[in-house]
């Protein structure tokens, strides 16, 4: 099984943690998203066998869904994506064009096999919480005794991103744009940290609120540019395709040079009809929940307990746990004209009442690490606490 450890959090880790970029570590109304109270440890068997082989596999099937539903009008209108976005998304596929990183959510409660939840495919947060934090967290402990010395953890996913962005500015170019909308810390966060790796490999980076990118219409082109008029030709953004397909500059984006990071085809992977697609061609694996659209009748051989969720949805919004028929858990929220799937319950395992789901990282084409979140119910929620974990000797 895998096992849950108490520890004694370091002294001044909120001092630690503000010094090293994670000054998002408590939100506005003294909610910590960081516990270093308790962690998880797996076997090396755990988690080569039983996360990070899966997570290959569950991203080359979504590598290969992409690639059919790029090339099909009739699947990109089933997760809802507009008519006028579908070139886009069928370019950017066949181009490749660059991406950086995702998450899976897995159930696991280190038995196995885990469980694909859902895919975070393109604006995943807690990733300088695993990548930089929670390694330091390990660093500590091993120097303060607390573990031994030959504990190790499942994280390479800060060396994974610097060589990724190394790959994308060898093809792309050398200056790179990050936008978010910057008044939420914990995405301010995001891209400084995204920014730090860049300059890593020589990009030249700069950092601008989604608002601050204006189009520029010259001689029948389009262009998006930087308050300052600089020309926008890399642009990583933590700001979901969905928002962007509705913003009031959406379609420009078709005809603009701009090269997204994540890009179009990641539309694609973030919507949760990747689910019932996954699971209508590879049914029975050992890695997929049953799942079905809510306009399905296939659906109700999920029979009276299942999860429902939107295609388009985060944080758990609009989420609903029914069981035995009953509603046992409900998350208010946004995206509910987005359309539903549902999908059969995965056991959370339960650790004294702290529901632990695992994020298994892929940056690039490759797994690259670990972070687990702790929740108070079933639905893994904006209150939810990330735990640190490492690999027992």
């Amino acid at each position: 099984m895998m096992r849950c450890h108490g520890f004694t959090p370091r002294p001044g880790w909120r001092e630690l943690a503000a010094e090293s970029g994670f000054d998002f570590h408590t939100t506005e109304d003294g909610h910590e998203v960081w516990s270093e109270a308790s962690a998880y440890a797996f076997t090396l068997r755990q988690i080569e066998e039983d996360l990070e082989a899966p997570t290959a596999d569950l991203f080359g099937l979504c590598l290969d869904l992409a690639a059919e539903i790029s090339e099909s009008p009739v699947l990109m209108r089933r997760l809802g994506i507009p008519d006028w976005a579908h070139a886009l998304v069928t370019k950017s596929f066949r181009a490749r064009d660059p991406h950086l990183y995702g998450r899976f959510d897995l159930a696991y409660d280190g038995v196995g096999p885990a469980k694909m939840l859902e895919f975070n495919a393109d604006t995943p947060t807690a990733l300088f919480e695993t990548a930089v934090f929670q390694w330091r967290w390990l660093e500590d402990l091993r120097a303060s005794g607390a573990l031994p010395e030959d504990a190790d953890q499942f994280n390479s996913v800060h060396e994974r991103l610097v060589a990724q962005l190394g790959r994308i500015r060898s093809r792309v170019g050398d200056v790179l744009h990050l936008t978010c909308m910057t008044e939420f810390p914990e995405d301010r966060g995001t891209i400084g940290y995204l920014a730090d790796c860049a300059a890593q490999v020589g990009l030249e980076v700069r950092l601008v609120d989604v608002a601050d990118i204006g189009l520029h219409q010259e001689g029948g082109r389009s262009s998006f540019v930087d308050r300052s008029g600089a020309p926008v030709r890399l642009l990583f953004k933590l700001y979901p395709w969905e928002w962007m397909l509705r913003d009031g500059f959406g379609p420009a984006i078709a005809g603009a040079s701009t090269i997204f990071v994540e890009p179009a085809w990641k539309m694609v992977l973030s919507n949760k009809g990747v689910l019932p697609l996954l699971w209508e061609r590879h049914p029975g694996h050992p890695n997929l929940l049953p799942a079905y659209f809510e306009d399905d009748p296939r659906k109700f051989e999920l029979g009276k307990s299942f999860a429902r969720k939107p295609l388009l949805g985060r944080e758990g919004a609009k989420v609903t746990i029914v069981t035995d028929g009953q509603v046992s858990a409900a998350e208010d929220g946004p995206y509910a004209d987005s359309g539903y799937v549902r999908q059969a319950l995965a056991p959370i395992p339960d650790f004294e009442g702290r529901r632990v789901v695992i994020g298994s990282w892929v940056v690039g084409d490759e797994p690259a690490g670990i972070i687990l979140r702790e929740s108070a119910g079933p639905i893994s929620n904006d209150t939810a606490q990330l735990v640190p974990h490492f690999i027992q000797p």
